[in-house]
């Protein structure tokens, strides 16, 4: 991963947003077979990151919410980041993606929402939804979800962003995955259906 890649506006771009420690360096790894950093403390990444292969960018935003070691201010400082590089690049960027964790999600939403306050992520994806981009939704972690439990799971997460369940008739957005057991089948389908749609069949080798 080389965070002096600058992307071109005839690249197409993926980009990855998330709260610190869902995977999304992992993710990225996985889709793109590159050696990139993950760390295992929250916030380990404060910038995009850029894996370039071609004209396919893949990119890991910054983890907002708790960062391990990383004053309030300057949370807000990267949140204000990643708004204004996706602000930025919207005419680049082609698929926008929110990471969200399967097992914590609802609980950390749920727990915002009895405060009276928006939840970072629903913000993002809100803001990705407004700017045209049609976020998709990558719940990972499944591995850690019991086969019983899954349909309920995942029709709680997609609600709380706004999303009417069950889960799977958003099949074409939601992708559950476990990065960690190399299971990444469900947002493979999906980032290739994209791809093609746009008419971009030549990157379609590089996921």
């Amino acid at each position: 991963m080389n965070p002096a890649v600058i992307p071109k506006n005839n690249d197409f771009e993926i980009v990855f947003a998330g709260r610190s420690n869902v995977g999304k360096s992992s993710i990225v790894r996985a889709l793109s077979g590159r050696k990139v950093k993950v760390g295992k403390r929250p916030g380990v990444t404060l910038k995009p990151t850029h894996v370039k292969k071609g004209e396919l960018v893949i990119t890991d935003l910054p983890g907002f919410g708790f960062m391990n070691g990383v004053k309030e201010r300057k949370q807000d400082i990267v949140k204000d980041k990643i708004v204004r590089y996706i602000e930025e690049g919207n005419q680049r960027i082609n698929i926008a993606a929110i990471v969200v964790d399967a097992g914590s999600f609802a609980e950390v939403v749920d727990r915002w929402d009895q405060r009276g306050e928006l939840p970072i992520d629903i913000e993002i994806f809100d803001f990705f939804t407004e700017m045209d981009l049609e976020p998709l939704i990558v719940v990972n972690k499944m591995d850690k979800v019991k086969e019983e439990d899954k349909d309920r799971v995942l029709d709680a997460i997609i609600e709380r962003l706004g999303l009417f369940p069950p889960w799977r008739q958003w099949i074409g957005r939601v992708a559950p995955i476990s990065a960690k057991k190399g299971d990444l089948q469900a947002l493979n389908s999906i980032l290739k259906k994209r791809i093609h749609s746009a008419k971009r069949d030549s990157l379609l080798k590089y996921i």
